[in-house]
């Protein structure tokens, strides 16, 4: 068991490290030809932070660990909108652009309700599960997401160059390469070690996939939303968590469904409905007062939220 926890431990620190090493030297790559602060938000960084789910769900879905495929998107994207979000507002009241309100947060919570009518199957009635047509279907609303991306790069140029001419290009994408690998091994480690904890405690793959492999992979949007509160970069903070949010339902769901169809456990359900809540609430507090701001009381409901559905299904699964 020791050797396990270990294994998991040293999986998570390489996806973690290599998760950092992509987002920092494809940022400064961005930064370098003036892409905006918003842009690389939503692409750059919410990719490379997205990266350890990648990894992991691919890994997953080719060993047909299905409840873990879903586990750890639902409950990745559950961990980024309630815990992270709620940590950054409480560090400082996250004030975003228009667009973030009224084009990004929307487009989350469609993907959301997308992938709901997708795994339960309501267009075909038959059993629950996401197949190769299901997953074309994410990937083009992934790549119908990268064109207003692009549109956006136009319009709004980038105001900030750091200090980044001054690494090589060749530095850059040596780390980039650096961070793949490390991705690709922590990946691998976090699922073999998540599996054989599973069935040595002799719980589902659901609550390990949903808590522990979840909040571990979504570890590097964590850090980075919290250090860009901490630096006042709100665009980057909330930015990072939408578009990861994006990211993880249909690009990483698809490219999952598209290694092997997954079939799809209904008690899913409640998790999709805490996500539609959770995206529709932060939507609302957007919203409210037109401030385009998330205050810190509204930060602390979000987090409050997250710890006691948490602890519902931990001491849910306990019980049985």
């Amino acid at each position: 068991m020791i050797l396990q926890f270990l294994l998991l431990i040293a999986g998570l620190l390489l996806l973690i490290k290599g998760a950092d090493w992509l987002v920092e030297n494809s940022s400064a790559f961005a930064r370098k030809k003036k892409i905006s602060d918003l842009a690389i938000g939503l692409t750059i960084v919410a990719f490379g932070t997205s990266a350890p789910e990648l990894v992991v769900n691919v890994v997953a879905a080719y060993q047909g660990h299905q409840d873990i495929v879903f586990a750890n998107v639902i409950g990745s994207n559950n961990f980024n909108l309630f815990f992270i979000l709620g940590i950054a507002g409480l560090i400082t009241p996250l004030l975003v652009q228009q667009t973030t309100v009224w084009k990004e947060i929307p487009i989350s919570l469609l993907a959301a309700i997308l992938l709901f009518f997708l795994v339960n199957n309501f267009f075909t009635g038959s059993e629950g599960s996401l197949d190769r047509w299901d997953g074309f279907i994410l990937i083009f609303f992934f790549l119908a997401f990268l064109f207003y991306v692009y549109k956006q790069l136009k319009e709004t140029p980038s105001t900030s160059l750091e200090a980044v001419k001054q690494v090589s290009n060749g530095k850059i994408f040596t780390f980039i390469v650096l961070g793949l690998a490390g991705l690709i091994i922590g990946g691998r480690l976090v699922v073999s070690s998540a599996m054989d904890i599973a069935g040595t405690l002799g719980v589902s793959e659901k609550i390990i996939g949903i808590t522990i492999v979840a909040a571990g992979t979504s570890l590097p949007e964590l850090a980075t939303s919290v250090i860009a509160a901490f630096k006042k970069n709100n665009d980057i903070a909330v930015g990072n968590i939408i578009g990861s949010n994006i990211f993880n339902i249909f690009f990483i769901l698809g490219l999952s469904s598209l290694v092997r169809p997954i079939a799809y456990d209904s008690l899913f359900n409640n998790d999709l409905y805490l996500l539609f809540g959770g995206t529709a609430l932060l939507f609302l507090f957007m919203f409210l007062g037109g401030k385009r701001k998330l205050e810190r009381w509204e930060a602390g409901v979000l987090l409050s939220v997250y710890l006691i559905y948490t602890s519902y299904l931990v001491m849910k699964e306990m019980s049985l």
